[in-house]
């Protein structure tokens, strides 16, 4: 079985091209499609890393890492932003929230693919 992989998007076409991409990479995929949803999965399923949007419904991005960080086991999995907010200040935000990664959307498969082995090394 491979690591888990906790895929936190509310747009199904981005939902599925990211859980076609890590299941071929022989990742155990969760999804989750708004910012609750996604606090409920991190504490349900523990998975090894998130890939977190940030533009979200119900709780936004941010704040659901923060709880996802305050609220998870000892050891709070890794948090990559994956987000099509790239404006000036987005990315210290997603630092300051929590994250452990930042991609800007659209990403490239081997970019993406290249940080989540990097954080899970």
């Amino acid at each position: 079985m491979g690591k888990r992989i906790l895929i936190v998007e509310d747009t199904e076409d981005n939902r599925r091209i990211l859980r076609d991409l890590l299941a071929h990479a022989g990742f155990e995929i969760y999804e989750a499609h708004d910012g609750r949803a996604a606090v409920a999965a991190a504490e349900e399923f523990r998975p090894d890393l998130i890939l977190m949007d940030i533009q979200l419904p119900l709780l936004d991005g941010y704040e659901a890492i923060r709880h996802i960080k305050a609220s998870t086991a000892a050891q709070p999995p890794p948090i990559i932003a994956v987000t099509s907010y790239a404006l000036s200040g987005d990315e210290e935000r997603a630092w300051a929230a929590g994250c452990d990664g930042y991609i800007a959307k659209p990403f490239s498969p081997r970019q993406i693919l290249a940080k989540i082995r990097e954080l899970l090394e």
